[in-house]
């Protein structure tokens, strides 16, 4: 009862308008009238507060207005510097309030920076629908998809074995795991987390996991398919690193680092369209992964 009295004050204190051009009709995905289909946007290193994110969250709505999204999906870095309750209004509630106001559940998964302060502020903030937890799942459709929200912040053994029988039992036609450091990165800032693909590989390739989505390099990647996995860097939410790109690394698919960018999924039984937008409307790459 506290968290939805919370979430009520947050909402109407929101009155900023968002800033930012929306994307040109007809130019995005299109939902159409399926039942079991499921539609969200996914952005990661965002929490600036800035007109980067501001144009970025104009450009969510418009895609929302278009089709309505499910809900918004971050992978991380949800709130700059450091992770601080203090900074939800400013970095979050504000350049995001239209979103807010249609309603659009966030879904947040912490990332280096959210920890810089602990934990508590975002696992407990109610518009990040964490619920107290620093991992969890979400489930969408008649067992359509599962979302498998890790920290990777902390990927110790009892998020590994707690993962690994969360995917066990799940029935879901589509397992999405979410986590903020890129085990495959093409990234010159970064690059890809070896330890956390010591960890987190095996158990991705054991229950068959087709598409997964992380952030923490301020670029957009699709990288090559490894064993099988289609995995995404969506992590210029807010803060883009142009230029951050290896162009000759051999994990990269496709990649954009010349500005902000979020990206589109929709999911119905067969596969999964996928889209990544910059903060001006451009399509920057597009795509379906079939399921296997």
């Amino acid at each position: 009862m506290r968290d939805q009295i919370t979430r009520r004050r947050v909402l109407q204190s929101l009155t900023m308008l968002t800033a930012g051009t929306l994307i040109r009709p007809g130019s995005i995905l299109a939902a159409g009238p399926v039942k079991d289909k499921f539609r969200c946007a996914i952005v990661g290193d965002w929490g600036t507060g800035d007109r980067d994110a501001a144009a970025v969250a104009g450009q969510m709505i418009g895609a929302h207005r278009q089709s309505p999204l499910d809900f918004v999906i971050a992978v991380g870095d949800n709130i700059y510097p450091n992770g601080s309750g203090r900074y939800f209004s400013k970095h979050f509630e504000q350049p995001f309030a239209q979103l807010l106001r249609e309603r659009i559940n966030f879904y947040a998964v912490l990332g280096n920076h959210d920890v810089e302060q602990g934990r508590d502020d975002q696992r407990q903030y109610p518009l990040f629908n964490m619920g107290g937890k620093t991992y969890y799942t979400l489930q969408q459709g008649d067992g359509l998809v599962e979302f498998f929200m890790l920290d990777s912040t902390d990927f110790d053994s009892a998020q590994a074995g707690w993962l690994e029988q969360s995917l066990k039992v799940s029935t879901a036609r589509w397992k999405i795991p979410i986590f903020h450091h890129p085990i495959y990165s093409s990234g010159k800032k970064h690059g890809s987390n070896l330890e956390l693909r010591r960890k987190l590989e095996p158990l991705l390739v054991q229950y068959g996991i087709s598409v997964a989505f992380s952030g923490h390099d301020h670029i957009y990647e699709r990288v090559k398919p490894q064993q099988g996995i289609h995995y995404f860097v969506t992590g210029a939410g807010g803060k883009a690193r142009r230029g951050g790109t290896d162009l000759n690394s051999p994990f990269r698919a496709a990649s954009f680092d010349d500005d902000n960018h979020f990206m589109l999924i929709e999911v119905d039984d067969q596969q999964v369209n996928f889209q990544a937008i910059s903060e001006t409307s451009k399509i920057v790459d597009q795509g379906v992964i079939k399921r296997a």
